[in-house]
């Protein structure tokens, strides 16, 4: 896809004009875009003669596919009928991507778990076979998110006010499972900037139970830099960390 000035511009205007707004799309986004290539960098360094390596990445791909599903399912069933209300038909391009999406989820993990049966000569071909499909997979649904957070959320703001759009996201959240939840996390903590890995724990302890709380931030402790632990603590008022540098 090749970018054009006009086009943009247009972005850019999309971008301030939602200043300040609340993004419906923007977390999960960028934990897809983290969990989708570093699951294909997975992929590409796979050694094909390592059966542990072999069936670890392909189980991660078959995860991959199954986060997908649960995503667009998401989509379908709160934030499209909330577009469809207030500017019907802005959603129908993308609706039917997400039925070619929920195609090619399933090709790729049957393809996936079809590598446990390739032979072992035949294994690096079947592997690189499901890399170049998996990249295509990514290419198309990176497109797809980004006229989801340009398109979508320009009619999102034109028609809907922040308290409305966050009991939508608040409902939407509250439908998915604890382990779900935690799976996501895992990826969107990382990928977080600073201020919204606060506001995110912010959020979570005003609406969800101590234990919840101490889950995420554990996650977050997991997979952030010491620099960002730092600030996240600092900003949802941790106690200080002796010997953790400061920020």
């Amino acid at each position: 896809m090749h970018s054009h000035p006009i086009e943009i511009a247009a972005i850019a205007h999309t971008a301030r004009s939602g200043e300040g707004r609340f993004n419906m799309y923007a977390g999960i986004h960028k934990a897809l875009r983290a969990v989708m290539t570093d699951t294909l960098g997975a992929l590409g360094r796979v050694d094909p003669a390592d059966e542990t390596e072999v069936h670890d990445v392909c189980d991660r791909v078959v995860e991959l596919m199954e986060m997908f599903e649960r995503h667009l399912d998401h989509e379908n069933r709160f934030i499209h009928p909330a577009l469809q209300a207030r500017c019907p038909g802005v959603c129908d391009a993308v609706a039917a991507d997400h039925e070619d999406h929920l195609r090619h989820t399933r090709h790729l993990s049957d393809a996936a778990r079809a590598i446990a049966g390739v032979p072992a000569e035949q294994r690096a071909g079947a592997l690189h076979a499901l890399y170049l499909a998996l990249a295509l997979f990514v290419a198309e649904n990176l497109q797809h998110m980004h006229a989801e957070e340009t398109l979508h959320n320009a009619a999102l703001w034109a028609t809907y006010n922040d308290f409305e759009l966050l009991a939508l996201h608040d409902e939407l959240v509250a439908s998915i499972p604890p382990q779900e939840m935690m799976q996501i996390a895992r990826w969107m903590l990382p990928a977080m900037n600073a201020m919204e890995r606060c506001m995110l724990i912010n959020d979570l302890q005003t609406k969800a139970p101590l234990p919840v709380v101490e889950a995420m931030l554990d996650l977050a402790r997991a997979h952030v830099s010491p620099r960002d632990w730092a600030k996240l603590a600092r900003g949802v008022n941790l106690p200080p960390v002796p010997g953790l540098m400061s920020v």
